[in-house]
């Protein structure tokens, strides 16, 4: 590594990720220590030179927030240690639900995590398959927005394409299934579900025909999996011969997992952002490890990352 003018990091949570990222990219994981203390509170410390390199801190911040609060003091640290840039990789990028204000006295969450890391010293931002797009938009600096599409699409084509419908478990992700459905050249329809509160829905139906067709669900996260083991289920009620589903982020709250174990889904596909620890034989986890350091390299060489676009 000491010929190369970057080095790379990661958070307790995401080093399994970042090891697989490193081992693409051929160099070692970067030495850094990170200490607990008995009331909860930890350290961050760098046991090599960074002055003057290009640092990539891998960390995905799902719960709980200690993820989040190790990234900050990675960055703060790489600062204070004279790193020439440091860009933030974070493949799941947390409270990406809250980019609104979508009833009075409520917070942006996404706009003060974006506005925390912005503080901290990132100078920018890789992650993948953010909630809203306009998330972007929260930062000053350069934000590298990969999509999981080139990973789940490959993995698609060994699918009956001829019998394939592509769906969406709610019309807030119309736009990501329809991508996918013009790419696929088939037919799409949508779930409308109308929610009481968080994580509990209390109607859902179909708008479009899925009699005699293999169902693809597209999602980019699975919490509580209510949503999408009920679209399945509905999908199945309207004579659907089988469900698939694919989404980014296996977030995967209790009891998901149980959940989906015991739904209409055959199967359900996610990546490697986060890491998926819980027992479901109809979960298939692909890795996006290639994709993230395919873009770094990209980012040190300034070249394009558009070509990694797929849908």
């Amino acid at each position: 590594m000491q010929d190369k003018p970057f080095k790379i990091f990661s958070g307790t949570k995401s080093r399994y990720f970042a090891e697989k990222v490193c081992n693409s990219l051929g160099c070692p994981l970067g030495n850094m220590i990170i200490e607990h203390f008995a009331d909860g509170e930890f350290s961050v410390s760098y046991e090599e030179s960074i002055r003057g390199r290009q640092v990539f801190l891998i960390q995905s911040t799902f719960p709980n927030s200690d993820n989040l609060m190790e990234l900050l003091l990675m960055i703060d640290a790489a600062k204070r240690a004279s790193a020439k840039s440091i860009i933030a990789v974070i493949p799941y990028f947390g409270w990406a639900r809250q980019d609104r204000k979508d009833k009075p006295r409520v917070s942006i969450g996404a706009k003060l995590i974006a506005d925390m890391l912005s503080t901290a010293g990132i100078s920018r931002l890789i992650t993948m398959d953010l909630h809203a797009d306009q998330i972007q938009g929260f930062f000053d600096v350069p934000v590298d927005h990969l999509y999981a599409s080139g990973v789940f699409v490959d993995y698609m084509k060994t699918f009956n394409q001829d019998n394939l419908v592509i769906a969406t478990p709610d019309v807030g992700g119309t736009k990501r299934a329809s991508a996918y459905a013009k790419f696929l050249g088939c037919p799409m329809v949508i779930c409308y579900k109308i929610r009481k509160k968080a994580n509990v829905i209390s109607d859902m139906q179909i708008i479009g025909d899925v009699e005699g067709m293999d169902v693809l669900l597209i999602d980019d996260i699975v919490d509580t999996a209510g949503t999408m083991t009920k679209a399945a289920e509905l999908m199945m009620q309207n004579g659907a011969k089988s469900v698939r589903a694919i989404a980014s982020h296996a977030v995967m709250s209790d009891p998901a997992s149980e959940r989906v174990e015991n739904s209409s889904l055959n199967e359900i596909i996610f990546t490697d952002s986060i890491p998926f620890t819980k027992s479901c034989s109809k979960v298939k986890v692909l890795s996006v490890a290639d994709m993230f350091a395919n873009a770094i390299m990209r980012v040190c060489n300034n070249e394009s990352i558009s070509s990694l676009y797929v849908v």
